[in-house]
């Protein structure tokens, strides 16, 4: 009888362990069900995803310094070539130029009033000329900011009888602002001028 005693307690002692070992480890599985669940939320937080042809494309979010440098070369390239990319047409130009203003402050509009009161723009029109820039290369200091920078480029001036080349250098400065539609890159231009604009050929049509 004791000896049956002595096994009921043991079988019980066995049942107990088996059971807390169940529970700890059914605790354990949920614990680690609960932290995989929050890291795939994260995870999914820090996505994008875009719809591309009819198919959804994951981009990866990344902090705006990772491109920095990149987003504010295509920026200034951006810049000057809707400022200096014209055609005969009024309509047009204002198009262009105004997407241009967009980026730079009123370094950028005084220039603008100054040729359009020196009739520039009116001779393009009536002159039947178009004009169009090739951006070269473009240096941005990212050590402080504003973020100065420096652009070299080549502009065309195609007129019914000629085509002339252009240097074209400008210089100014970067400052952050607020993204937008109008300034995807949320940078603004400023102290913008031309360092060097001077006719390096000319060729006859």
């Amino acid at each position: 009888m004791f000896r049956k005693s002595r096994n009921l307690e043991t079988a019980f002692q066995q049942v107990r362990l088996f059971a807390l070992v169940s529970v700890i480890g059914c605790l354990m599985f949920a614990a680690f069900v609960t932290y995989r669940s929050y890291q795939l939320a994260a995870q999914t937080e820090s996505k994008v995803y875009i719809l591309a042809a009819g198919k959804a494309m994951e981009a990866f979010a990344s902090n705006k310094r990772d491109n920095l440098l990149v987003e504010a070369k295509d920026h200034i390239r951006t810049f000057h070539e809707y400022f200096f990319t014209l055609d005969p047409d009024d309509e047009a130009i204002k198009a262009t130029i105004t997407k241009a203003l967009y980026l730079a402050d009123g370094s950028a509009k005084s220039l603008y009033e100054s040729l359009k009161e020196n009739n520039y723009y009116t001779g393009i029109i009536s002159g039947n000329v178009s004009q169009k820039v090739r951006i070269d290369s473009v240096w941005v200091n990212l050590e402080e900011q504003p973020f100065q920078f420096r652009c070299w480029g080549v502009q065309e001036i195609i007129r019914p009888t000629a085509i002339i080349t252009r240097s074209l250098v400008t210089e100014g400065a970067l400052r952050l602002v607020a993204r937008s539609d109008h300034n995807p890159h949320g940078f603004l231009i400023e102290r913008w001028r031309t360092l060097e604009n001077k006719d390096l050929k000319t060729e006859n049509r």
